[in-house]
């Protein structure tokens, strides 16, 4: 991504001038700057904003990306806090009403959710305006996509969620949030389909995202957590499990996880090599994901360290794996309205049986076939068990916890606190949620 950030850099920051929460906005003009309709008005400078938006998803601590995964992982038990004096881990690792409305992390996490939505509303709309329209529907397609990320990420965490951005706006379901993320992404699908993406804008922004299939799987797991279960199906059948999409780092432009946790040992590890799961749903010794998420150390505490996508500082995070489309269409089975549990079985022993070497990120579980008749709960409690494993430290526990009613004595917050900044600004925030 070095190249793309050096060469967007100024044109991200000019795109990116606004700060905006639902509740507050604050406006920091450069007298020296371009203006936003200068921006917003020619490919170059909306290019510039489109990668300026997967900087903010990404960049260092206070990006959705680390947040996300670090959230989420405390509260589900996945991870541990190393250093007590990283309070906002702390509080959200003893969850409860240790975590309120001042927890720094929820405040970041949300700033950075509703401001790439924000930025990238603009970005959708300027580009409608473009004479070339294939390279305006890559803008369309690649904002959309972290858009739809952001509507997703404060979904999974917040009972309800903005409806839009700006001052006093009003709050939607979480669930009519997924159901907002998946309009977004229909939008994008919908422009591609008349004007396919050029060859120029792709060579114009960051490697690494498969940006149709990237749209399909996304439409997939929000389809999936709204409840849509032949959308989602359909969706995840329109993904090619043989490619990769993923944020790529470098030297510049580091892996969050790995530049807060893993190289320092200092913030958070992964609780134990049962990845934090109870009794009955903890990985088989033999199962080689486990290898793949953690490392030991046998000299200095903690033993578990975090490897997979957070091995390195270049180490490319994905923005879903396949195994996630091949556990939805096993889940998207067994939850039709007329469950088909042969086929379920099909594709949860696609993701039992594979081996790392077939899978485009090297994860995979290596274990032999499962057999046998089974219940619907039985399979359903199967898939939560490899959607743990296959997707640990994704960010989707705490959403999967939820839906498949485990108890709330396994996790440490049910919904999460509105942070107090939005509270203080917008009449409109909901009450905060018992637990």
């Amino acid at each position: 991504m070095k190249n793309y950030l050096l060469k967007y850099s100024l044109m991200a920051a000019l795109g990116c001038t606004v700060i905006v929460q639902s509740g507050c906005k604050k406006d920091f003009a450069n007298p020296n700057a371009a203006t936003d309709e200068q921006v917003f008005s020619s490919p170059k400078g909306l290019t510039g904003v489109v990668v300026g938006l997967q900087r903010v998803y990404t960049l260092g601590r206070g990006s959705t990306l680390y947040n996300l995964v670090t959230i989420n992982g405390l509260t589900t038990n996945e991870l541990f806090v190393v250093n007590p004096g990283n309070t906002a881990e702390v509080q959200l690792g003893t969850g409860g009403t240790a975590v309120d409305g001042n927890n720094s992390m929820l405040t970041t996490y949300w700033t950075t959710c509703n401001k790439v939505v924000y930025d990238a509303d603009k970005v959708i709309a300027s580009a409608q305006l473009l004479s070339d329209k294939n390279y305006a529907s890559g803008l369309i397609a690649y904002a959309s996509i972290f858009k739809a990320l952001s509507i997703g990420a404060m979904s999974q965490f917040w009972e309800k969620v903005p409806e839009t951005t700006g001052t006093s706006v009003g709050f939607i379901t979480r669930v009519d949030g997924f159901k907002m993320a998946i309009t977004v992404i229909d939008n994008a699908l919908t422009a591609i389909a008349a004007n396919p993406i050029s060859a120029s804008f792709i060579s114009n922004v960051p490697a690494g995202i498969d940006i149709s299939n990237t749209l399909q799987a996304l439409k997939a797991r929000y389809s999936l957590y709204a409840g849509l279960y032949a959308q989602a199906l359909t969706a995840a059948n329109a993904v090619d499990l043989s490619k990769k999409s993923g944020l790529n780092f470098d030297p510049v432009a580091l892996n969050p996880i790995f530049e807060v946790a893993t190289s320092t040992n200092n913030v958070v590890q992964p609780k134990d090599s049962a990845l934090g799961l109870v009794a009955g749903f903890q990985p088989d010794f033999a199962d080689k994901r486990l290898a793949f998420y953690t490392s030991l150390n046998t000299t200095i505490a903690p033993r578990y360290r975090i490897n997979g996508f957070g091995n390195a500082a270049s180490t490319a995070f994905p923005v879903y794996l396949p195994g996630e489309i091949t556990l939805i269409k096993a889940e998207c089975y067994a939850r039709a309205t007329t469950p088909d549990l042969t086929n379920t079985l099909v594709e949860l022993n696609k993701v039992v049986t594979k081996q790392p070497a077939a899978d485009p990120f090297g994860v995979g579980a290596g274990l032999p076939t499962i057999t046998g008749t089974f219940t619907q709960a039985q399979l359903l409690d199967s898939i939560y068990k490899h959607r743990s494993i296959e997707l640990y430290m994704s960010g989707h526990k705490l959403e999967d916890m939820r839906r498949f009613n485990r108890p709330t004595s396994e996790r440490r917050r049910n919904l999460m606190p509105y942070p107090l900044r939005e509270r203080d600004n917008n009449a409109n925030t909901p009450a905060d949620p018992a637990f």
